[in-house]
Protein backbone atom coordinates (compact mmCIF):
# COMPACT_ATOMS: atom_id res chain seq x y z
CA UNK A 1 0.00 0.00 0.00
CA UNK A 2 1.28 3.18 -0.87
CA UNK A 3 0.47 6.08 2.24
CA UNK A 4 1.07 10.14 0.52
CA UNK A 5 0.19 13.32 1.55
CA UNK A 6 0.22 15.11 -1.66
CA UNK A 7 -0.78 12.57 -4.45
CA UNK A 8 -3.00 9.18 -4.21
CA UNK A 9 -2.71 5.99 -6.00
CA UNK A 10 -6.10 3.89 -7.12
CA UNK A 11 -5.25 1.12 -8.94
CA UNK A 12 -8.34 -0.79 -10.63
CA UNK A 13 -7.98 -3.86 -13.41
CA UNK A 14 -4.17 -3.14 -13.35
CA UNK A 15 -4.33 0.59 -14.62
CA UNK A 16 -3.15 3.44 -11.96
CA UNK A 17 -4.37 6.30 -11.22
CA UNK A 18 -2.31 8.89 -9.74
CA UNK A 19 -4.33 11.84 -8.08
CA UNK A 20 -2.52 15.18 -7.67
CA UNK A 21 -4.32 15.79 -4.48
CA UNK A 22 -4.38 19.25 -3.43
CA UNK A 23 -7.47 20.22 -4.63
CA UNK A 24 -7.76 23.68 -2.39
CA UNK A 25 -4.53 25.47 -4.24
CA UNK A 26 -5.65 23.79 -7.52
CA UNK A 27 -3.10 21.32 -7.39
CA UNK A 28 -0.07 23.72 -7.24
CA UNK A 29 3.11 21.10 -6.98
CA UNK A 30 5.70 22.01 -4.40
CA UNK A 31 8.62 20.04 -3.13
CA UNK A 32 6.54 17.68 -1.10
CA UNK A 33 4.64 17.42 -4.05
CA UNK A 34 7.00 17.08 -6.47
CA UNK A 35 9.02 14.00 -4.05
CA UNK A 36 5.62 12.23 -3.24
CA UNK A 37 5.13 12.07 -6.99
CA UNK A 38 8.37 10.68 -8.07
CA UNK A 39 8.74 8.68 -4.74
CA UNK A 40 5.46 6.95 -6.37
CA UNK A 41 6.59 6.48 -9.41
CA UNK A 42 9.44 4.67 -8.96
CA UNK A 43 7.17 2.33 -6.78
CA UNK A 44 5.23 1.53 -9.52
CA UNK A 45 8.37 0.90 -11.69
CA UNK A 46 8.79 -2.80 -10.79
CA UNK A 47 4.71 -3.43 -9.91
CA UNK A 48 3.79 -6.02 -12.23
CA UNK A 49 0.61 -5.74 -11.58
CA UNK A 50 0.13 -2.32 -13.08
CA UNK A 51 -0.07 -2.36 -16.60
CA UNK A 52 -0.42 1.67 -17.70
CA UNK A 53 -0.66 4.67 -15.32
CA UNK A 54 -3.13 8.12 -15.43
CA UNK A 55 -2.22 10.81 -14.04
CA UNK A 56 -5.30 13.56 -13.24
CA UNK A 57 -5.86 15.88 -10.52
CA UNK A 58 -8.68 16.16 -8.03
CA UNK A 59 -11.24 18.88 -8.16
CA UNK A 60 -11.41 21.77 -10.38
CA UNK A 61 -7.89 21.43 -11.91
CA UNK A 62 -5.19 19.31 -12.99
CA UNK A 63 -2.84 21.24 -12.08
CA UNK A 64 -2.70 25.32 -11.51
CA UNK A 65 1.63 24.92 -11.77
CA UNK A 66 4.37 25.89 -9.13
CA UNK A 67 2.45 26.70 -5.68
CA UNK A 68 3.27 30.61 -4.69
CA UNK A 69 4.25 29.69 -1.17
CA UNK A 70 6.72 27.62 -2.60
CA UNK A 71 8.00 29.77 -5.28
CA UNK A 72 8.25 33.15 -2.47
CA UNK A 73 10.38 30.87 -0.49
CA UNK A 74 13.05 31.02 -3.53
CA UNK A 75 13.68 34.62 -2.62
CA UNK A 76 15.65 33.73 0.33
CA UNK A 77 17.54 30.47 -1.26
CA UNK A 78 21.23 31.45 -2.59
CA UNK A 79 21.68 30.64 -6.32
CA UNK A 80 22.87 26.82 -5.49
CA UNK A 81 20.33 26.10 -3.48
CA UNK A 82 17.49 27.81 -6.05
CA UNK A 83 19.26 25.43 -8.38
CA UNK A 84 19.19 22.35 -6.84
CA UNK A 85 14.87 23.26 -6.38
CA UNK A 86 14.96 23.63 -10.02
CA UNK A 87 16.76 20.09 -10.87
CA UNK A 88 14.31 18.74 -7.94
CA UNK A 89 11.31 19.64 -10.37
CA UNK A 90 13.49 18.29 -13.38
CA UNK A 91 14.30 15.68 -11.88
CA UNK A 92 10.13 15.06 -11.70
CA UNK A 93 9.77 15.66 -15.96
CA UNK A 94 12.14 12.84 -16.32
CA UNK A 95 10.59 10.78 -14.44
CA UNK A 96 7.36 10.96 -15.53
CA UNK A 97 9.08 10.61 -19.39
CA UNK A 98 11.34 7.45 -18.86
CA UNK A 99 8.45 6.01 -16.77
CA UNK A 100 8.83 2.28 -18.18
CA UNK A 101 5.15 1.83 -18.48
CA UNK A 102 2.43 3.71 -20.34
CA UNK A 103 1.81 7.01 -18.99
CA UNK A 104 -1.85 9.20 -19.65
CA UNK A 105 -2.93 12.40 -18.56
CA UNK A 106 -6.42 13.68 -18.41
CA UNK A 107 -6.44 17.37 -18.17
CA UNK A 108 -9.44 19.15 -17.02
CA UNK A 109 -9.78 22.92 -15.89
CA UNK A 110 -6.68 24.54 -16.21
CA UNK A 111 -3.09 23.62 -16.76
CA UNK A 112 -0.48 26.75 -16.00
CA UNK A 113 3.10 26.86 -15.94
CA UNK A 114 4.66 23.69 -14.69
CA UNK A 115 1.73 21.59 -15.15
CA UNK A 116 2.03 21.43 -18.54
CA UNK A 117 5.70 19.96 -18.14
CA UNK A 118 3.84 16.98 -16.62
CA UNK A 119 0.92 16.16 -18.76
CA UNK A 120 3.91 16.60 -21.83
CA UNK A 121 6.34 14.06 -20.44
CA UNK A 122 3.25 11.99 -20.58
CA UNK A 123 2.81 9.16 -23.47
CA UNK A 124 -0.82 10.42 -24.61
CA UNK A 125 -2.46 12.78 -22.82
CA UNK A 126 -6.36 14.45 -23.86
CA UNK A 127 -8.09 17.26 -22.01
CA UNK A 128 -11.35 19.04 -22.59
CA UNK A 129 -12.77 22.09 -24.62
CA UNK A 130 -13.01 24.08 -21.91
CA UNK A 131 -9.61 23.31 -20.42
CA UNK A 132 -7.62 26.15 -19.94
CA UNK A 133 -3.68 26.40 -20.52
CA UNK A 134 -0.92 28.72 -20.44
CA UNK A 135 2.81 29.06 -20.28
CA UNK A 136 2.19 32.48 -18.03
CA UNK A 137 6.20 31.97 -16.87
CA UNK A 138 7.15 35.32 -19.11
CA UNK A 139 4.02 37.45 -17.29
CA UNK A 140 6.29 36.99 -14.10
CA UNK A 141 9.68 37.51 -15.71
CA UNK A 142 11.04 33.74 -15.63
CA UNK A 143 10.86 31.08 -18.02
CA UNK A 144 9.01 27.97 -19.14
CA UNK A 145 13.14 26.08 -18.48
CA UNK A 146 12.39 22.84 -16.83
CA UNK A 147 9.48 22.16 -19.17
CA UNK A 148 10.68 22.89 -22.21
CA UNK A 149 12.03 19.66 -23.33
CA UNK A 150 9.10 17.32 -23.48
CA UNK A 151 6.63 20.71 -24.56
CA UNK A 152 8.70 21.29 -27.26
CA UNK A 153 8.95 17.77 -28.26
CA UNK A 154 4.75 17.76 -28.62
CA UNK A 155 4.08 21.34 -30.36
CA UNK A 156 7.46 21.81 -32.45
CA UNK A 157 10.26 24.69 -32.25
CA UNK A 158 7.95 27.46 -33.66
CA UNK A 159 4.55 26.91 -31.70
CA UNK A 160 6.97 26.43 -28.54
CA UNK A 161 8.12 30.33 -29.68
CA UNK A 162 4.47 31.50 -29.93
CA UNK A 163 2.86 30.07 -26.85
CA UNK A 164 5.67 30.32 -24.56
CA UNK A 165 6.62 34.06 -25.50
CA UNK A 166 3.57 35.54 -25.47
CA UNK A 167 1.95 33.60 -22.42
CA UNK A 168 -1.30 33.55 -23.67
CA UNK A 169 -4.57 31.24 -22.49
CA UNK A 170 -5.87 29.06 -24.98
CA UNK A 171 -8.19 26.38 -24.58
CA UNK A 172 -8.58 22.83 -25.37
CA UNK A 173 -8.54 22.73 -29.08
CA UNK A 174 -5.62 24.97 -29.64
CA UNK A 175 -3.94 22.84 -27.33
CA UNK A 176 -5.13 19.50 -29.63
CA UNK A 177 -4.48 21.34 -32.77
CA UNK A 178 -0.69 22.52 -31.39
CA UNK A 179 -0.18 18.82 -30.17
CA UNK A 180 0.14 19.50 -26.76
CA UNK A 181 -2.11 17.30 -26.09
CA UNK A 182 -3.27 14.01 -28.40
CA UNK A 183 -7.52 14.86 -28.22
CA UNK A 184 -9.61 16.97 -26.92
CA UNK A 185 -13.24 16.23 -25.82
CA UNK A 186 -16.69 18.21 -25.42
CA UNK A 187 -17.51 16.22 -22.07
CA UNK A 188 -16.03 14.71 -18.99
CA UNK A 189 -18.23 11.47 -20.03
CA UNK A 190 -16.56 11.42 -23.43
CA UNK A 191 -13.05 12.14 -22.06
CA UNK A 192 -13.50 9.00 -19.49
CA UNK A 193 -14.68 6.36 -22.18
CA UNK A 194 -11.80 7.34 -24.81
CA UNK A 195 -9.39 6.68 -21.64
CA UNK A 196 -11.17 3.94 -21.01
CA UNK A 197 -10.85 2.46 -24.26
CA UNK A 198 -6.95 3.35 -24.10
CA UNK A 199 -6.57 2.00 -21.73
CA UNK A 200 -7.93 -1.24 -22.73
CA UNK A 201 -5.89 -1.47 -25.95
CA UNK A 202 -3.35 -0.98 -23.60
CA UNK A 203 -3.58 -4.27 -21.42
CA UNK A 204 -4.07 -6.14 -25.02
CA UNK A 205 -0.64 -5.08 -25.62
CA UNK A 206 2.79 -7.55 -23.74
CA UNK A 207 4.02 -5.41 -21.31
CA UNK A 208 7.64 -5.91 -22.18
CA UNK A 209 7.02 -5.37 -25.61
CA UNK A 210 5.20 -1.96 -24.37
CA UNK A 211 8.81 -1.03 -21.89
CA UNK A 212 10.83 -1.57 -25.38
CA UNK A 213 8.74 0.20 -27.44
CA UNK A 214 9.12 3.45 -24.92
CA UNK A 215 13.63 2.61 -24.78
CA UNK A 216 13.13 2.15 -28.69
CA UNK A 217 11.63 5.58 -29.68
CA UNK A 218 13.86 7.58 -26.71
CA UNK A 219 17.06 6.31 -28.19
CA UNK A 220 15.58 6.81 -31.73
CA UNK A 221 14.43 10.02 -30.95
CA UNK A 222 17.73 11.25 -29.13
CA UNK A 223 19.92 9.82 -31.93
CA UNK A 224 21.78 12.04 -34.31
CA UNK A 225 23.76 8.95 -35.88
CA UNK A 226 21.57 7.01 -38.49
CA UNK A 227 24.17 4.36 -39.07
CA UNK A 228 24.20 3.95 -35.33
CA UNK A 229 20.27 4.16 -35.28
CA UNK A 230 19.77 1.44 -38.35
CA UNK A 231 21.65 -1.07 -36.45
CA UNK A 232 20.25 -0.41 -33.03
CA UNK A 233 16.88 -1.39 -34.35
CA UNK A 234 17.97 -4.59 -36.19
CA UNK A 235 19.19 -5.67 -32.32
CA UNK A 236 15.90 -4.41 -31.03
CA UNK A 237 13.59 -6.61 -33.01
CA UNK A 238 16.73 -9.41 -32.77
CA UNK A 239 15.94 -9.23 -29.03
CA UNK A 240 12.65 -8.83 -29.19
CA UNK A 241 12.02 -11.85 -31.72
CA UNK A 242 14.17 -13.87 -29.08
CA UNK A 243 12.71 -12.97 -25.87
CA UNK A 244 10.03 -15.28 -23.68
CA UNK A 245 7.50 -12.74 -24.05
CA UNK A 246 8.20 -12.29 -28.22
CA UNK A 247 8.09 -16.51 -28.21
CA UNK A 248 4.55 -16.65 -26.78
CA UNK A 249 2.95 -13.80 -28.45
CA UNK A 250 4.28 -15.30 -31.90
CA UNK A 251 3.74 -18.74 -30.83
CA UNK A 252 -0.21 -17.13 -29.61
CA UNK A 253 -0.63 -15.39 -33.47
CA UNK A 254 -0.35 -18.86 -35.27
CA UNK A 255 -2.04 -20.92 -33.02
CA UNK A 256 -4.95 -18.07 -32.79
CA UNK A 257 -5.50 -17.70 -29.27
CA UNK A 258 -5.24 -14.79 -26.37
CA UNK A 259 -1.28 -14.54 -25.22
CA UNK A 260 -0.53 -15.28 -22.00
CA UNK A 261 -0.30 -11.49 -21.14
CA UNK A 262 -4.01 -10.71 -21.95
CA UNK A 263 -4.95 -14.06 -19.66
CA UNK A 264 -2.84 -13.08 -16.50
CA UNK A 265 -4.49 -9.19 -16.41
CA UNK A 266 -7.75 -11.01 -15.55
CA UNK A 267 -6.94 -12.72 -12.42
CA UNK A 268 -5.04 -8.54 -11.47
CA UNK A 269 -6.62 -8.02 -7.90
CA UNK A 270 -7.53 -4.27 -7.44
CA UNK A 271 -6.14 -2.31 -4.63
CA UNK A 272 -6.31 1.20 -3.81
CA UNK A 273 -4.08 3.89 -1.72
Amino acid sequence: MYQYETVELEVQNGIGTLWLNRPDVRNAFNHHMISELMDCMQSLENDPTITALLIRGRGKSFCAGADIHWMKSFSSLSYDDDYQENMHLARCFYTIYTFSKPTIALVHGAAFGGANGLLAACDMAYCLTDTAFAFSEVKIGIIPATISPYVIKRVGEFNARELMLTGKRFYGEEAAHKGLVNAVFDSPEALEEHVHQMAQELKTSAPGAMTNCKELIFNITKSNNFNETIDYTARMIADARASKEGQEGMSAFIEKRKPSWIVNTQSTQDHVS
